[in-house]
């Protein structure tokens, strides 16, 4: 027997879709050419445009500092952001509403202790940034380019919403909520030990088959697999092949194939 909070969800999305649909010619337009979608089958794009009118219908996108945003620069974030839970849930995109975009690289300020307690404040340029429970920020430019194209291993909106994925269980630490069917004790392990065989990697200046931003920190690490996982899967289960797994296992999608 369906349950009635699905059969609910259910009727929203059938709803949003009819009220807002995004023209034929939009998305054909945008969707053709972004470079990650190519592998998509036809069941997978219509899909895929369910869940991207659902994104645009419920999360505000906008421009700063004169950054007019059309439609199809909407279309264009929303489809890649929606690649990642095309076999998940929209649940996973809960708890925040924007998605800024800047017309270039953007400053920011953070404070940072040093190892005498004193406070220093840096500014520091970024392409993109994904708040735990506030916005996603995305350098035009720099959506642009990862969008339309091939840069291998690098695509910046599946990684600023890898880590809103990430964010779900309240912290960003490179563990989002797994699949029932999905072991936590196989997750940590996969991923411990591909992170710390990159550490050791670069510790010892070998050359570092995955970019080496994936060292940063677990949250880090988890964004840089995603976007391989997308963008160059045969790389990422050659480096790790423990995690490639795992994260197949959570998208649910094997993408060597």
């Amino acid at each position: 027997m369906r349950s009635f909070s699905g059969t609910l969800r259910r009727w929203r999305m059938r709803r949003i879709l009819r009220r807002n649909p995004i023209p034929h010619h939009i998305w054909h337009g945008v969707t053709r050419r972004i470079v990650v979608l190519k592998g998509l089958d036809a069941v997978q794009m219509a899909h895929l445009r369910e869940l991207t009118t659902w994104f645009l219908h419920n999360k505000l996108i906008y421009g700063v500092q004169g950054l007019d945003v059309t439609l199809s620069m909407r279309v264009t974030v929303a489809a890649q952001a929606c690649l990642l839970i095309l076999n998940l849930d929209t649940g996973y995109f809960d708890n925040w509403v924007e998605v800024i975009i800047y017309p270039g690289a953007f400053r920011v300020n953070h404070q940072q202790a040093d190892e005498f307690g004193l406070i220093h404040h840096e500014a520091t340029a970024l392409s993109g940034e994904s708040w735990l429970r506030g916005p996603v920020i995305l350098s035009w430019p720099e959506v642009e380019r990862d969008s339309y194209q091939p840069h291998i291993g690098h695509n910046l909106v599946l990684h600023e919403f890898a880590h809103k994925l990430d964010a779900m269980n309240g912290v960003m630490n490179g563990l989002p909520p797994l699949r029932r069917s999905m072991s936590r004790k196989r997750w940590a392990e996969a991923m411990s030990e591909a992170y710390a065989i990159l550490q050791q990697n670069l510790a010892s200046s070998r050359k570092a088959c995955i970019n080496p931003y994936a060292a940063t920190n677990p949250a880090e690490f988890f964004a840089v697999l995603s976007e391989y996982f997308f963008t160059a899967p045969g790389i990422l289960k050659a480096a790790c092949p423990r995690a490639y797994r795992q994260l197949a296992l959570f998208y649910q999608k094997d993408s060597s194939n």
